[in-house]
């Protein structure tokens, strides 16, 4: 058995080192790598490799894209998410997109290599942290596309008006997204919100 494994991810010393362990391993062998999401589709469509490393934040196009794209044209894709972010909402992101598997680049090494064969296996791979996220995430409710523009402002600084400026809408109608942002978020203030947000994930200061 030989797993053929493609690693995605835009620093080259995170990539040959995660190589270098697989390569070690008898039953593995990296046949590609990639370091942003087009190449990574690309890749993907030469070598169709048996399982797929993915890291989250990559310039031109990130991770969830290129999980989607890849995951719509190749369903059976094996792609595990290998990323130095456990913000809920990446979880979730990438895990929605179709990824199979979830972990942290702090990982053993062992633990990677067991992930691989796990996914190989056609098991999914989510760590119990990322797990009790994962249903922390889901029983969160859904902030509106309209919500998160609220809040991705709000995170800038923004007042009221200032929002309602940016996004042509009145002050009291952002308001009551603010409002509803706050409850969804069960928090008690916009600096609260802004940085259970940045914990979350959900945005980037």
């Amino acid at each position: 058995m030989n797993i053929r494994v493609l690693i995605v991810d835009d620093h080259s010393i995170v990539r040959q080192g995660l190589a270098t362990i697989i390569n070690r391993d008898p039953e593995m062998t990296v046949i590609a790598q990639a370091e942003d999401g087009q190449q990574a589709i690309d890749c993907f469509r030469e070598y169709q490799p048996d399982v797929t490393l993915m890291d989250l934040r990559m310039p031109q196009m990130g991770g969830v894209e290129a999980i989607t794209a890849i995951c719509a044209e190749f369903k059976p894709a094996r792609i595990m998410v290998l990323t130095t972010y456990d913000g809920d909402e990446d979880i979730y992101r990438g895990l929605q997109a179709g990824a199979k598997g979830y972990l942290l680049k702090d990982a053993k090494p062992n633990e990677l290599l067991s992930a691989i064969r796990t996914l190989h296996s056609g098991q999914q791979y989510i760590p119990p942290s990322v797990g009790a996220k994962l249903v922390q995430r889901l029983s969160n409710p859904e902030l509106s596309e309209r919500e998160l523009e609220v809040l991705r402002l709000m995170a800038q600084g923004m007042s009221n008006l200032e929002i309602g400026t940016a996004l042509t809408i009145g002050e009291s109608t952002v308001k009551s997204h603010v409002n509803r942002i706050l409850s969804k978020m069960s928090v008690n203030d916009r600096t609260q919100a802004v940085i259970v947000a940045v914990k979350r994930g959900i945005v980037s200061l």
